[in-house]
């Protein structure tokens, strides 16, 4: 009998998990990896450029230390950092400085340094919303500035077409991130294999580029030339944009895929055309003012353009996609109002689309771009950004691998502190480009983590004032059977949301109090929203009869990752019949919500101008009845007022 080798070693079912491995890391290129695998296109022009701040002269040792800089601070920064360590740091499977901030408060509780870097941890980001507005800006304008190149007479509207297409990528964000890595990764894949090539053919022209390999040369650069050295730090981060949204876009399509995607295609690609770059610099200075088009023949400039504009297009949708995950994040674990959340994907819980985060980011992109008008002026409000969260995510990895796996004292030290060392001199060649718009991030930085913390606060202090009205659940409870006059148990199942288990919900005691009615099924659902991406089914219901006396009245308390959205009605179909003696009627219940009205008041804890932003943040919660799954017509609201 005649078996082919491929029938006998690769099953339908391998096949198949092969195709989606396949499909992940294609996705994963046509999201993941835009920022980066564009910046080739303004970071060598940037470092050359005569108008910028601190010029790098072109001389020949100047471009071999360059280029070398450039290669070593990515394998260093994106390489080592972030595909070989921090990814590793992952909260099943979920990424990003906000997973970071979890791990960093379950391994430390509530104790003094662990508290302090999750604050720390949450500056970082707030400094990702602040990249997440920088980096299409200059992306699409980085790219559609080609025309200077290509038709030098509609240099005029390079700003005006940049602004149409960021509209058009925005509006396209309800689609989700599966669908646009499908569209994208093709394209992709055709940039990389492109700007490979075209700095495969800038070597052939000077291969003695290659030796740039060396870090010697970085090191000699560095070291003899600090004076210089020092300043271009500011524009080499221009070549790892980027680098902090593989992290953030892990939950997404996984580590696996965005590390076959990096080590397989982009590095090699990207490093291939920063070396056909310096390789044509030391042919020809007067490149300089286009290098990485100029780099392209004639015949394919108009080509390359189009294929660079919807690669920064790509760009931006890795920082978006990063800004939505970040979002939810953020408000699972109370630093953010409560968003509306659209889930895009029935296989990768991770695709989300956040609206209102969406169109605040269009919002702000527009303003860039009409403020700055060209990526040269935008490129030095850029690195401050990425530097913050980068370093940020540096530490905070540091504290969870000594405190997770217990790496040793000695190797954290020395490993650690070497990145940490690389990080912060980027961090203060950033700080000199703070008076020509370094400062842009950072007062984005500083609103939104001020949005966040004040937000964060306040929420304890309703949460304490809440309390004092709720009372205690099992006394209120207890006591119903004693109320005067008598209380009417109606039939059918009522479902009334809470936040815990220890005070009694606003809605039921306002119905209680002052309609003197009760159905004779109660469940008192609280959600309970956990520092894990996902809970399973099994685990996800707990539930409490609260005592045989009190019948009919049961607590449920149902858990969801921070990744997830509450859905009431499932929680329901997962009561198993036997605890709740087979009496709830899913499909008939009437569901009861508690609003609040928040007012300003006389609480020590927030100074009053906070207490207005958090009061004006609070208009942005998302409909509590979609946001938990409640059918409308079904749904009961009482409201309540509370002093901040």
């Amino acid at each position: 009998m005649h078996t082919t080798t491929e029938s006998v070693s690769t099953s339908p079912a391998e096949r198949s998990a092969k195709t989606a491995r396949s499909a992940l890391v294609v996705g994963a290129l046509g999201v993941v990896f835009g920022d980066i695998g564009t910046s080739p296109i303004y970071t060598v022009q940037t470092l050359f450029n005569p108008g910028d701040p601190h010029p790098v002269p072109i001389t020949t040792q100047n471009v071999y230390g360059i280029v070398s800089v450039i290669f070593w601070s990515v394998m260093i920064i994106v390489t080592l950092t972030y595909v070989t360590l921090v990814m590793r740091a992952d909260n099943n499977g979920e990424g990003g400085i906000m997973a970071l901030i979890t791990l960093v408060l379950r391994l430390g509780g509530r104790g003094r340094t662990a508290v302090a870097l999750a604050t720390l941890g949450i500056f970082g980001a707030a400094l990702f919303f602040g990249d997440s507005m920088i980096t299409p800006a200059i992306s699409v304008l980085s790219a559609v500035e080609g025309l200077k190149v290509v038709a030098p007479n509609l240099s005029e509207w390079i700003v005006p077409m940049t602004a149409v297409i960021i509209v058009a990528l925005f509006a396209v964000q309800r689609r989700g991130t599966a669908a646009i890595g499908r569209l994208f990764g093709p394209v992709m894949i055709v940039w990389f294999v492109a700007i490979g090539a075209c700095g495969v053919r800038g070597i052939v022209g000077h291969p003695e580029i290659l030796k740039a390999l060396s870090p010697a040369y970085a090191l000699e650069f560095m070291l003899g030339h600090f004076h210089i050295a020092f300043f271009a730090l500011a524009a080499v981060v221009l070549a790892f944009t980027g680098a902090e949204a593989l992290y953030a876009d892990m939950g997404h399509f996984g580590r696996s895929a965005i590390t076959w995607g990096w080590l397989g295609l982009v590095l090699p690609a990207c490093t291939l055309n920063y070396f056909g770059q310096g390789a044509m610099l030391l042919g020809d200075e007067t490149t300089v003012s286009a290098p990485f088009f100029l780099l392209t023949p004639d015949w394919a400039r108009l080509p390359m353009l189009l294929v660079a504009t919807a690669a920064t297009i790509i760009a931006s949708q890795a920082v978006i996609t990063g800004a939505f995950s970040l979002a939810s994040q953020a408000a699972q674990l109370g630093y953010l109002p409560r968003l509306r959340i659209l889930h895009t994907s029935a296989s990768r819980i991770g695709q989300i689309y956040v609206p209102w985060i969406n169109w605040l980011l269009l919002v702000a992109v527009l303003t860039l771009v009409f403020a700055f008008r060209s990526s040269a002026s935008l490129s030095n409000a850029y690195g401050m950004a990425v530097m913050g969260t980068i370093t940020i995510t540096t530490l905070l990895f540091l504290h969870v691998a000594r405190s997770r796996w217990r790496i040793r004292l000695w190797i954290l030290v020395i490993g650690g502190g070497a990145l940490l060392f690389v990080d912060l001199l980027f961090v203060v060649a950033n700080l000199t480009k703070l008076v020509h718009g370094a400062w842009l991030p950072l007062v984005i930085g500083v609103v939104a983590f001020v949005v966040m913390t004040t937000w964060q606060q306040g929420r304890e202090v309703v949460t304490r004032e809440r309390e004092k009205d709720e009372g205690p659940l099992r006394e209120f409870v207890d006591g119903l059977s004693d109320r005067k006059p008598r209380l009417l148990r109606v039939p059918g199942t009522a479902v009334f949301l809470n936040r815990g288990k220890n005070t009694a919900p606003l809605a039921m005691r306002a119905n209680v109090d002052h309609n003197h009615v009760l159905h004779e099924q109660v469940l008192i659902i609280a959600i309970d929203t956990v520092s894990v991406p996902r809970v399973a089914d099994s685990e996800r219901v707990d539930v409490d009869e609260l005592g045989r006396a009190n019948d009919g009245i049961i607590h449920v308390t149902a858990h969801f990752g921070y990744m997830e959205t509450p859905n009431v009605h499932h929680v329901l179909e997962l009561l198993d019949p036997r605890r709740t003696e087979g009496r709830i009627a899913v499909d008939g219940a009437s569901y009861f919500l508690s609003s609040i009205e928040l007012v300003v008041g006389a609480a020590p804890e927030m100074p009053r101008w906070r207490k207005y932003l958090f009061i004006a943040t609070s208009h942005i919660t998302a409909d509590a009845v979609e946001h938990f799954g409640l059918p409308r017509d079904r749904t009961v609201i009482m409201g309540s007022r509370i002093d901040v």
